[in-house]
């Protein structure tokens, strides 16, 4: 009970709501065992915060948390991020912790940051053994928020020429994660001027994508 009411108080924030009358959150970023770079994209999340709070009128604390993907203070925060290119393992502890996370009521958003497709997947069918991701459409309500996409994800980085896409699990009708794949979202939220080539139209492009998921998973 007091792991659900953690996220239920959590996700009890409102956005449009001023910052003096509301308690503040922590977004927090999942560190995983199997060798991959969970702490990557180091300035993604800070940056989010700062634009989230700004424009969504959100009050997030302004450093990240770090979380562990069996832990008990999982259940402390609405939403958790995950990114790395390379090997993600859960053991079967962890996967019955995140189920209980997101089934209760949490939001795990995974980026792949180009290599961590073929070890995410297996992993998350750990977690939920009956459901398989799907691409979400277009006029999915998580790209038409505060900002619209109506071409769906914009594409941040270029890997294998691939288009971005948006996958989804949804478990008794709510999306519990987002999956962002040949997009490198979190990348955008980085510190202009971290990747050579990068403009500041496309940065303001993943910082508003970060936004409106944001504002989906506290408006639904």
């Amino acid at each position: 009970m007091r792991r659900a009411l953690g996220i239920m108080a959590a996700i009890g924030l409102m956005l449009g709501i001023s910052s003096f009358s509301m308690p503040a959150y922590k977004m927090a970023r999942l560190k995983y065992n199997g060798g991959g770079d969970w702490y990557g994209d180091r300035t993604a999340l800070v940056n989010l915060i700062k634009f989230c709070n700004t424009n969504l009128k959100t009050n997030f604390e302004t450093e990240e948390d770090v979380v562990e993907a069996g832990s008990d203070q999982i259940f402390n925060y609405p939403f958790i991020f995950m990114t790395g290119h390379g090997n993600v393992i859960f053991s079967d502890q962890e996967a019955r912790n995140l189920r209980k996370y997101l089934s209760g009521g949490g939001f795990l958003h995974i980026d792949d940051n180009y290599g961590l497709d073929k070890f995410i997947r297996p992993q998350m069918k750990k977690v939920f053994p009956e459901l398989d991701f799907v691409e979400l459409p277009v006029n999915y309500p998580i790209y038409h928020q505060k900002f619209s996409f109506p071409n769906g994800l914009p594409k941040i980085h270029e890997h294998d020429g691939k288009r971005p896409q948006g996958f989804g699990l949804i478990y008794k009708g709510r999306l519990v994660c987002f999956y962002t794949y040949e997009c490198d979202l979190g990348n955008g939220w980085e510190d202009y001027g971290t990747y050579a080539g990068d403009s500041q139209e496309s940065r303001l492009k993943a910082l508003k994508m970060g936004a409106n998921l944001i504002q989906y998973i506290f408006t639904k």
